[in-house]
C-alpha cells in the first residue's frame, strides 16, 4: 500500500530541478575548481606615502608527467623560464620574486606548475599589453 501512495504522490511533489542543478554545479566547480578562470587577485600595498593596487597574476604555467620527485624535474623548465625574456622582464618590474606553486594535474596524474607574480601600475598594464593571456 505504502508504493500506491507514493505513485500517487508523485505527480504533486515539489519541483526541485533548480536546487538539484545547482548543486551538482556547486560540486563540478568545486571538484574543477583549478581548471576555471580566475580574475587577477587584488592586494594593497603601501608604497612611500600612498597605497597602490597590486595585483597577483598567472605568468608562466606547465604540465609535468607522474614523476618520483617533480620539483627536481621541474627545475629546469622553471631555470628555462626564467631566462627567457618573459622571465627576465617578471624579474625586473615585479614586486616581489615570482613564486611557483605546484599542484596535482587530476586528468593526466601528473603535476601542474604555475608561476605568478605580483604586478602593479604601469608594470601590470605593460605586461597585459605586450602579453596578455598568453602563458
Amino acid at each position: 500500500m505504502g508504493r500506491l501512495k507514493e505513485s500517487i504522490a508523485w505527480p504533486y511533489a515539489q519541483d526541485r530541478t533548480a536546487q538539484v542543478n545547482q548543486y551538482l554545479a556547486d560540486g563540478w566547480s568545486r571538484h574543477h575548481k583549478d581548471r576555471i578562470y580566475r580574475p587577477p587577485i587584488t592586494k594593497y600595498m603601501l608604497v612611500g606615502d600612498r597605497v597602490e593596487e597590486i595585483k597577483e597574476v598567472v605568468v608562466h604555467e606547465f604540465s609535468m608527467g607522474d614523476v618520483e620527485d617533480p620539483d627536481l624535474y621541474a627545475a629546469q623548465p622553471l631555470h628555462e623560464w626564467e631566462k627567457s625574456e618573459k622571465g627576465q622582464w617578471i624579474m625586473k618590474n615585479a614586486c616581489d620574486t615570482p613564486t611557483w606553486h605546484r599542484m596535482a594535474d587530476q586528468v593526466t596524474y601528473g603535476y601542474r606548475y604555475r608561476i605568478t607574480a605580483k604586478l602593479m601600475g604601469p608594470a601590470l598594464t605593460e605586461w597585459l599589453l605586450r602579453y596578455g593571456n598568453e602563458r
